[in-house]
Parts: C-alpha cells; sequence; structure tokens
C-alpha cells in the first residue's frame, strides 16, 4: 500500500505521536465491528495489508471490510554499507501516523460468531494495543 503520487519525493522523518486517547465512540445503528487502536504510533503499509489478508481469511471473503487509515508517509534508508553524506536514501517503506483512539478497521454484514474472531486475529498482525467494539 502507497500512494500513486506525492507532493514531494521525500519527506522528514516523523515525530513521536502524543499516547492520549480522547475519542469516543457513539453507537450507531448500523451492526459492524470496529477494530480501535488503544495507543499511538505508526503502522507500516505491510502490517495493514497482513491484517487485512488475515481477516479476509476467516470471514471466507463474506461481509463488507473498510480500512480507515492509509499509508501516506514515506520514509527512507540509506543503505547498510553506504558512507556518510551523498543525500538521502531511497524511499524503503511507507507509514501511516495513528493517534490513540481512531478506527482502523470496520467490517460489516456478517455475524458476531466469525466477525470478532477474524478481527482478534487480525489485530495481532499489528504493533498496537487495540480493542474490537461491536456497534
Amino acid at each position: 500500500m502507497q500512494p500513486k503520487k506525492t507532493k514531494y519525493r521525500k519527506y522528514f522523518k516523523p515525530r513521536i505521536l502524543p499516547n492520549i486517547s480522547t475519542k469516543n465512540h457513539r453507537l450507531t445503528e448500523l451492526t459492524c465491528f470496529i477494530v480501535v487502536t488503544l495507543e499511538s504510533g505508526y503502522l507500516n503499509g505491510r502490517q495493514i495489508e497482513a491484517a487485512r489478508q488475515t481477516i479476509r481469511r476467516k470471514v471466507k471473503r463474506e461481509g463488507k471490510l473498510e480500512i480507515l487509515i492509509f499509508p501516506d508517509i514515506a520514509v527512507s534508508q540509506k543503505a547498510s554499507a553506504a558512507r556518510m553524506g551523498k543525500g538521502k536514501g531511497k524511499i524503503d517503506h511507507w507509514i501511516a501516523s495513528i493517534q490513540a483512539g481512531k478506527t482502523i478497521f470496520l467490517l460489516y454484514g456478517i455475524d458476531a460468531e466469525q466477525g470478532i474472531p477474524a478481527l482478534h486475529s487480525g489485530a495481532n498482525k499489528l504493533p498496537l494495543k487495540v480493542k474490537i467494539y461491536k456497534l
């Protein structure tokens, strides 16, 4: 997962995010399950894709899964044997900054017997602490 086009080729290194959750999730009439982060951090595009594949495999491609985050911050890295100088390194991977309390995945159109275990197995692929809510 990466953007097709960005304004600049390379960006500054991202700063550390505050680990404060101020968002409250209100219940809606739509029966769905959401994955909410309990801490701030960064998610790699590969981590998001691994969680998505696991969730889709567990629900046997039924229901609708929405990903509400997108990795749009480029992280560059120089080669391990490169000497100092000679500019900034190539883009290595893309990350998404996640604030505490933000919804990552939204799964609906499926019952609780399949949905909650699928989201648990997908949440195991993520490096952040998350909580699963049933709306």
